[in-house]
């Protein structure tokens, strides 16, 4: 098992996780700093390949996963399941009941320990519940609640399956290598719901994307750089960082768009992306079981599924361009509805809020719970009004709490690069600016390409069920999905500068002359 070396960060002891994530402006001074887990080399992607195996003693949850792909399960909602099928999801689940809930105390020892449990135990919770019969009741056992739920707080996550999980530790190398970035062409997948290529392609397009934008990384660097110098050589030198933000940009857009060389929307659409779906999808609600006896660990008040808004790199280019999300009519909901889409727990005080909560407190803190009630089989629904925040701020919540810190850093400089630009009065700065918006700009209407073949397409045809796609079409985030991502769009191209030429300076007073 490849481990870190001892002198990286995240080899060193690891400090107490419950204090919960740090507040104001991180002190440091680099964008690559060890602080974010940003490597020079792969980005927001690690160093060196994941993990692919956990220690002997929690090797009852790796062969439970190695089993569900061996075996390969199939959703519970699959029109035209086997009574074979059935039996074979149906046997496995119950050896998840069956399992011992193991100790995870060992796992804090090292970060990658932490990273490779909360993988393995997501992706065994999103097997056994997409694989029940669509009208069976969700409750996860305690032998994967506990131990998920304790790493989730040692993480600073939610208990399910994000981005991070499906794309940022889920690689391998296919050829080995000492190329210090890995080739896009040398990149596998380490665990997949339907072992099909069309999956891992989706997967590793995303990878492909994050490894790319490692360029884009290091002309922020750059660019912040020069923005302390100020100067007017310094403004050249950011036009040209720009101009080269803009290839990069396209290079993106290139690589997203690769995802229809090697995944059909169709399989996508019906085989892949409903086992992604968290508690804010569906309709039925998560029962967390075993929290009877563990009242410090309770749930976060939302669980979305795992989606490109939890991308950093993304976040990044919006933080460095300047562009602003907030929504224009936003504006707090303060009506409290019963939300049937929860996670709920087995335990009433797993309800409330508390510092151990495995979704960060800077993000948990904006979403109002009100006082549960008792729900069906002895479990409580939590009723919560609609969170006051924006989309994507949420979604940083499932980020790597690291990367967090990186897009915080990022958003509080103290010299942005829009203002920077506003006010030099630099005609060819403004448009290098503009350039790289509308590259950015491209990369979104390239993702709306992609929603509309892989979603909005297959949703409006006839799916196996034999009833068309009705209803308003929402992503694995849980958002108005079109309309949302159209917004996002418009606000990049809404940020734009128009150049104003400085005025021309006074003209010189008459000058006075005297009577010869």
């Amino acid at each position: 098992m490849a481990l870190l070396p001892p002198n990286h960060f995240l080899a060193l002891p690891r400090p107490d996780a419950l204090v919960g994530p740090p507040t104001g402006v991180v002190d440091t001074t680099t964008l690559a700093a060890h602080d974010f887990d940003v490597d020079t080399r792969t980005g927001f992607m690690p160093p060196d390949p994941p993990l692919v195996r956990l220690l002997s003693q929690w090797e009852p949850w790796e062969q439970l996963l190695d089993d569900a792909q061996a075996y390969s399960l199939q959703l519970g909602s699959k029109i035209d399941i086997t009574s074979e099928e059935k039996a074979q999801s149906e046997s496995w689940r119950a050896r998840v009941r069956q399992l011992p809930t193991l100790p995870t105390s060992e796992l804090r020892q090292s970060e990658l320990f932490l990273r490779r449990a909360h993988h393995v135990l997501a992706w065994i919770m999103h097997f056994y519940i997409h694989s029940l019969p669509p009208d069976a009741e969700i409750r996860i056992p305690a032998p994967i609640t506990v131990p998920l739920l304790e790493v989730c707080v040692q993480l600073q996550l939610p208990p399910v399956i994000t981005y991070s999980d499906d794309v940022l530790y889920n690689w391998a190398l296919k050829v080995p290598s000492v190329e210090p970035t890995p080739a896009l062409d040398n990149l596998r997948c380490l665990t997949l719901f339907t072992g099909k290529r069309d999956e891992e392609e989706f997967y590793l397009a995303s990878a492909r994307i994050e490894l790319r934008g490692v360029d884009a990384l290091e002309i922020m660097r750059a660019t912040m750089d020069e923005l302390f110098v100020g100067d007017a050589l310094a403004a050249r030198r950011i036009t040209r960082y720009l101009h080269s933000l803009v290839r990069v940009l396209d290079d993106l857009s290139r690589l997203l768009l690769a995802v229809r060389e090697g995944c059909a929307p169709e399989v996508f659409y019906h085989e892949i992306r409903p086992w992604f779906n968290g508690a804010d999808s569906g309709s039925r609600k998560w029962t967390f079981e075993g929290l009877d006896s563990h009242p410090e660990l309770v749930l976060p008040a939302e669980l979305s599924g795992p989606s490109a808004a939890q991308s950093s790199i993304i976040h990044a280019l919006d933080a460095f361009l300047g562009v602003d999300h907030t929504p224009k009519a936003f504006t707090s909901t303060t009506t409290t509805t019963t939300n049937t889409n929860t996670t709920t727990s087995s335990s009433s005080s797993s309800s409330s809020s508390s510092s151990s909560s495995p979704t960060p407190q800077l993000e948990a803190a904006t979403v109002d719970v009100i006082p549960t009630e008792e729900g069906e089989g002895g479990g409580t629904i939590t009723h919560h009004v609609p969170p006051k925040i924006p989309f994507l701020t949420r979604m940083r919540a499932y980020m790597p709490r690291h990367h967090r810190n990186f897009l915080r850093h990022l958003g509080a400089t103290p010299r942005p690069l829009r203002e920077a630009v506003a006010r030099a009065g630099d005609a060819t700065l403004m448009d290098a600016y503009n350039a790289s918006l509308d590259a950015l700009r491209r990369f979104r209407d390239a993702h709306l390409r992609v929603v509309a073949l892989y979603i909005v397409g297959p949703s409006h045809r006839a799916p196996p069920t034999g009833k068309s796609g009705t209803g308003t079409l929402r992503g694995t985030g849980g958002t108005d999905l079109v309309r949302f991502l159209k917004s996002v769009r418009d606000r990049t191209a809404e940020a734009a500068l128009e150049f104003q030429p400085p005025p021309p300076p006074p003209p010189p007073p008459p000058s006075s002359s005297s009577e010869a």
